[in-house]
């Protein structure tokens, strides 16, 4: 893993933060998106540099303007060497998601195209770009962030839960179309994950009590249970023949 490159989008708290620290701790460059704090995003940068020893860029990308992808990925070819590993991370909520974060009868378009938008259509254009560089390397690892909510029930979650079930769905066709250039291509689901994105859901105390009662390991997962799972889906040795799969990290909670 040492002396490779990952990019992945949305890594300055949570989930992405937590695979982008994983990375750099196995000696992997990093080049990473924010969407508003650049302020952070410096923070980050720094303290990997510092820490690790390995090279980190930051850069802004909006996923509800997948195309951004396309002058990013030429930013990052100027600054890094190579590109092996991509992790389509980066989520929306708040007012973007409104009509689309709803009970079915609730549900408007606009939300829906909104959350379809930055988990399927970013992921197919930066894995598109991502693999184009991968291609030139010999291949690499790529990965989309999902969760249990195509599942199981999850109030309000319709918008969210029929787009992770879109985005495996384009995993495992890309995983099938990229294989011949050396390139896998898997899933992570998560369960609730005790992040600040879960922790702005308006029945946030709900779903950590339900979470911590259904799981057999009595607790939320928390974003490093996500990195781990990451960073063996890249690692060319110990996941070398994975490929167009979807690795559900729950804490047992789906089989509840």
């Amino acid at each position: 893993m040492k002396g490779k490159t990952l990019v992945i989008s949305g890594a300055t708290r949570g989930i992405g933060k937590a695979i982008l620290y994983r990375f750099a701790q196995g000696g992997v460059n990093v080049a990473f998106t924010y969407n508003k704090n650049e302020e952070e995003a410096k923070k980050i940068k720094d303290d990997i540099e510092k820490t690790y020893g390995v090279k980190a860029c930051y850069y802004p990308l909006n996923v509800l303007e997948p195309e951004q992808y396309k002058e990013l990925f030429v930013q990052i070819d100027a600054d890094f060497e190579r590109v092996d590993f991509f992790v389509s991370n980066a989520i929306i909520y708040g007012k973007s998601v409104v009509g689309g974060f709803a009970p079915f009868m609730r549900l408007k378009p606009k939300g829906l195209n909104n959350i379809y938008t930055a988990t399927v259509l970013a992921f197919v254009v930066g894995a598109q770009e991502a693999a184009k560089r991968m291609k030139e390397v010999g291949g690499g690892s790529i990965i989309s962030l999902s969760s249990t909510g195509n599942l199981v029930y999850m109030p309000n979650y319709a918008g969210h839960g029929n787009s992770k079930n879109a985005v495996e769905t384009m995993v495992k066709y890309a995983a099938t179309e990229l294989g011949e250039w050396g390139i896998r291509v898997n899933a992570v689901s998560g369960g609730p994950i005790d992040t600040d994105a879960l922790k702005a859901f308006p029945d946030y105390a709900e779903i950590k009590a339900k979470v911590e009662e259904q799981s057999p390991l009595n607790r939320m997962g928390t974003p490093k249970d996500i990195a781990g799972a990451c960073y063996f889906l890249c690692n060319p040795v110990e996941s070398a023949w994975l490929t167009g799969q979807t690795i559900v990290i729950d804490g047992g909670t789906s089989f509840q």
